[in-house]
């Protein structure tokens, strides 16, 4: 048993999918922006506001995922891009998203041509406005349908048991007609608390 355990590399239970994206930064005229996608209409959540990034494959690290998906998606070549790290993670249902922060090193991010299998469009968002304006959490509320084959039968209150995540606080940005939520609204905050938390570093 002591062997066992001792030498045990523990994992999230129930995880089935590990996911790395990158919180891409543009500086135009000195100023920082964060540039965005919208997903093209031919794959998963059409028409969604994201930013690049992807499954992490077998014996690649999460940063090589995050900047593999990020040359796939918006063709760009790796020395293209400079991560500057990871910002917190997250952990939802049976996948694990974590979200690198890097600078892509082109003169005009209009030039970017992205790859239309996958990607619509891109936008940028000043990082000015979203620190300035933080977004809005709108609350959704999820009902057990106690039709549904499980044991209600068997536990304290039944159907009316306080199931976890049964409320959803769900983060929106709305900026120039585009709508910015769910987990890209969710990192973009993070990203923002974390620089406002270490603005006396970067006036430095």
């Amino acid at each position: 048993m002591k062997e066992l355990f001792s030498s045990y590399i523990p994992q999230p239970i129930g995880q089935k999918k590990v996911y790395s994206i990158l919180l891409p930064l543009i500086k135009i005229k000195d100023e920082w922006q964060i540039l965005y996608q919208v997903r093209s209409e031919t794959i998963s959540q059409p028409g969604e506001v994201s930013f690049p990034g992807g499954s992490v494959e077998s014996g690649e690290t999460l940063l090589e995922a995050a900047i593999r998906e990020t040359c796939e998606e918006l063709l760009l070549q790796p020395e293209q891009i400079a991560v500057f790290g990871e910002i917190d993670y997250l952990v939802h249902q049976h996948r694990t998203i974590h979200c690198f922060v890097g600078q892509l090193l082109v003169e005009d991010w209009q030039t970017i041509q992205p790859n239309t299998d996958e990607v619509a469009r891109l936008f940028t968002v000043p990082l000015s406005t979203v620190l300035e304006e933080a977004p809005t959490y709108h609350s959704l509320t999820l009902r057990v349908d106690n039709q549904q084959n499980f044991p209600f039968e068997r536990i304290r209150k039944g159907p009316d048991y306080p199931f976890n995540n049964r409320d959803w606080t769900i983060p929106f940005y709305e900026h120039e007609g585009e709508t910015i939520w769910g987990m890209t609204a969710l990192f973009t905050h993070r990203f923002t608390e974390i620089v406002k938390e270490n603005e006396n570093i970067l006036d430095q």
